[in-house]
């Protein structure tokens, strides 16, 4: 199990992305799926706003 608090995976998850959506090969990539780039930015930035008031102490402990 990672021990790096979700606060800092969120973090290099959307750096990541960041140098994913200016990759030179990503932007002339043509797929058509139903999700953005700019809703997984979303999907982050709404997790990382979630987290920040989290009480971890209060959620069951699970197998990855």
């Amino acid at each position: 199990m990672n021990t790096q608090p979700l606060s800092e995976l969120v973090e290099q998850s959307q750096q990541l992305l960041t140098q994913i959506r200016k990759h030179p090969q990503f932007k002339i990539l043509r797929f058509d799926c139903d999700v953005t780039a700019g809703d997984v930015a979303q999907f982050f930035n709404t997790l990382q706003y979630s987290n920040t008031g989290l009480d971890v102490s209060r959620l069951e402990s699970f197998n990855e």
